[in-house]
C-alpha cells in the first residue's frame, strides 16, 4: 500500500449536448489537469456529477479510462447510495485493475458511526483488495465522520481504509494515524494541512488551480518560501462564492462551450454571476491552462 500524497483534483465530467457522458473529453480533461500539475485525479466524485450519471455510462468510461497513460494516477469514485451497486461498480473497476476508491456514506437517511462502520465493512469484505478513501462531507450526505469512527475502521481494515478526504474539516487538524492519508477538500487548507502532517488535498477547484496548488505543495516539500499560497487561497475564495460545479463549468466554458452542459438540476452560472466570477479572477491575474480542443 502506497500513501496517497499530493495534489488531486475532483475531476469534472464532460457531457454531450444530449447530456450523455462524453467519454473522450472527460478523460482528456482528467489527463489535462494532471499535465497541469496534479499528482492525480478523482473520477466520479461529486464534482464529476457522479450522483447524476447512469451506471452504464460510468462503466463505459472506466473501460476507456483503463487505456489512459495516467491509469495509475486515478482514484475512482462511486457516487452511489446503494451498497450493492457500489460493490458491483467497484468489481468492474477492479477487473480493470483500478484499486483506489473514494466513497461517501449514503445520503438521505439518518445514521451514526455504528452504521457507517457496517457500511464500509460490507464493502471491504466484498472487495478485499480495494484501497478506500473515506469521503467526509456532511453537507452532501448528512453524516460527519468522527475521529473515533475513522480510527475504528482503520483498526478493523488497515489494508483497505487508507485515507480520508475531509471536506467537513473536523478531522484534518487532529486525526493522526500512521501510514494514513488525510486530504482536506480545499486549497485554503493545503498549507496548514501540510504543516500539520496531512498528505495533500483533493478539491474541486484544482481543476483550475492545479499549477498553483502543485507549486505550494512542492515548495513546502522542498523547504522553499511560499510565494503563491495567498493567490491560491484567493482564487479558491472567488469560486466559493458560487456552487463550485456551476462555477467551474462556467469558467472552462469561456473557451470550450461543451463545458456548459450540466445534468439537471445543476446549471451554469447566470450571466451576472458569470461576469462577476471572471472579473474577480482577472483581478487576481488568474487563468487556467487548457489544452482541450473545442
Amino acid at each position: 500500500m502506497t500513501l496517497i500524497k499530493g495534489i488531486y483534483a475532483a475531476s469534472m465530467s464532460i457531457l454531450n449536448n444530449d447530456l450523455t457522458l462524453n467519454i473522450k473529453k472527460t478523460i482528456q480533461h482528467a489527463e489535462m489537469i494532471i499535465d497541469n500539475g496534479c499528482h492525480g485525479a478523482a473520477i466520479f466524485g461529486s464534482t464529476g456529477q457522479a450522483q447524476l450519471i447512469p451506471i452504464s455510462e460510468k462503466i463505459n468510461l472506466l473501460n476507456h479510462l483503463a487505456l489512459s497513460n495516467y491509469k495509475e494516477k486515478y482514484i475512482i469514485g462511486t457516487g452511489l447510495n446503494s451498497l450493492g451497486e457500489t460493490i458491483n461498480l467497484m468489481r468492474v473497476a477492479r477487473s480493470l485493475n483500478f484499486k483506489k476508491f473514494l466513497i461517501m456514506p449514503p445520503a438521505y437517511y439518518k445514521y451514526g458511526d455504528k452504521e457507517v462502520i457496517e457500511f464500509y465493512s460490507k464493502i471491504a469484505d466484498a472487495i478485499p483488495d480495494s484501497e478506500i478513501i473515506l469521503y467526509n462531507f456532511e453537507k452532501l450526505c448528512g453524516y460527519k465522520f468522527s475521529i473515533e469512527c475513522v480510527e475504528k475502521l482503520v483498526t478493523k481494515f488497515p489494508k483497505n481504509i487508507v485515507g480520508v478526504k475531509d471536506s467537513s474539516y473536523n478531522l484534518f487538524e487532529n486525526l493522526k494515524i500512521d501510514n494514513f492519508s488525510v486530504l482536506p477538500g480545499s486549497e485554503s487548507k493545503l498549507l496548514k494541512g501540510l504543516e500539520l502532517g496531512c498528505s495533500g488535498i483533493i478539491t474541486a477547484t484544482c481543476n483550475a488551480t492545479s499549477e498553483l496548488a502543485r507549486k505550494v505543495f512542492d515548495d513546502f516539500q522542498n523547504g522553499h518560501e511560499q510565494k503563491v499560497n495567498q493567490k491560491l487561497c484567493d482564487v479558491r475564495n472567488v469560486f466559493e462564492k458560487y456552487n463550485l460545479i456551476s462555477g467551474l463549468h462556467t469558467y472552462f466554458g469561456k473557451n470550450n462551450a461543451f463545458y456548459e452542459n450540466l445534468l439537471p438540476p445543476l446549471s451554469i452560472l447566470n450571466s451576472q454571476d458569470a461576469k462577476e466570477l471572471n472579473d474577480n479572477l482577472e483581478k487576481l491575474n488568474f487563468s487556467a491552462k487548457s489544452s482541450l480542443a473545442a
